[in-house]
């Protein structure tokens, strides 16, 4: 199968960068797996050594370039391409009120699908050669924050709360702050062996969104280190959560309750397991394969146009 793929910015990525490191990943799986893996992107892309094409782009303008063989477009963003190829979206964040995607739009989680009118997902996933674990004993001390800290919706302000009250520790990884805070460490953005080893620190994420969360990457990412998640009930995280991998708090009050006193003994070899089982990147481009070939049929995987079905603009805080 010849897959084309486009997209505006140097990949692998360099530093940290979540769509772009799904995306660069399933293309390395998907060449891997014997497929004609094509890059409509940055000339300075360096994915030749993974088996995978690198068409340069010389402008915004890339139509012209796409092989007149293709046998499917998959883009990360919206957008319709002016040309007969099949073409499939995967929807990695929330729609805008009045915003329209494609019939062959895919989401994240059944949830994320749901509040954009659809029911066709995968889950996102990592390349775990870039996780590597090693099972360690989990204490109820060190706590990991790891996401974009001046984004209100992923509540980081309700993190240092909790873990101040509670008297414990805090790595924040995507923040920082003018005023340190006793016991509160903030990283800035960090990718690999630094990133790992901070996270490996810790005894469990705090993700305590106050949004529809589409997926939450930082839990899996977590996880894949055998750490659990303690996290508000927005949003994806019933279908990424289970009783032996995380906690889902209602409200601030079990939030802070959960962080302070947690009973529930978590073994993070299990929880690597899990990740390993369900988040691996083999299984998500197998998935996408399976998209691929009905898309290419001359199926539609869903029968209308989709779009946000919430009145309230998704960045909107919801109650926690």
């Amino acid at each position: 199968m010849k897959i084309v793929f486009q997209h505006d910015h140097p990949l692998p990525v360099k530093k940290y960068g979540g769509i772009e490191r799904i995306l660069f990943w399933h293309m390395k799986e998907l060449a891997r797996a014997g497929h004609d893996v094509i890059l409509i992107g940055h000339p300075e892309s360096t994915v030749e050594k993974d088996q995978i094409k690198l068409i340069p782009m010389d402008g915004k303008d890339w139509y012209h370039l796409i092989p007149k063989d293709a046998d499917i477009i998959h883009l990360s963003y919206n957008h319709i391409v002016p040309c007969d190829i099949p073409t499939l979206i995967t929807l990695h964040g929330n729609g805008q009120p009045g915003e329209i995607f494609p019939e062959n739009t895919v989401f994240l989680t059944n949830k994320h699908a749901q509040n954009h009118g659809g029911d066709v997902f995968v889950f996102n996933a990592l390349d775990l050669e870039e996780y590597p674990f090693k099972e360690k004993k989990l204490s109820w001390d060190r706590f990991l924050f790891l996401a974009k800290g001046s984004w209100k919706v992923k509540n980081l302000k309700d993190c240092v709360k909790a873990v101040k009250a509670s008297h414990k520790k805090l790595e924040v990884i995507g923040g920082s702050s003018f005023f340190p805070k006793k016991n509160i460490n903030y990283h800035g953005f960090l990718d690999g062996q630094i990133k790992l080893d901070i996270m490996n620190s810790a005894d469990a994420l705090l993700y305590p969104v106050r949004w529809h969360e589409p997926f939450g990457l930082a839990i899996i990412e977590a996880m894949s280190q055998g750490l659990p998640a303690v996290t508000s009930s927005f949003g994806s995280f019933k279908e990424l959560i289970h009783e032996d991998t995380g906690i889902i708090c209602s409200n601030y009050q079990e939030f802070e309750h959960t962080i302070r006193d947690n009973k529930k003994e978590f073994s993070s070899k299990t929880i690597r397991n899990y990740v390993e089982d369900k988040f691996a990147m083999r299984k998500y481009s197998a998935d996408y394969v399976t998209l691929y070939e009905r898309v290419i049929s001359g199926e539609k995987l869903h029968q209308k146009k989709l779009g946000w079905v919430h009145q309230d603009p998704p960045q909107k805080l919801l109650d926690f």
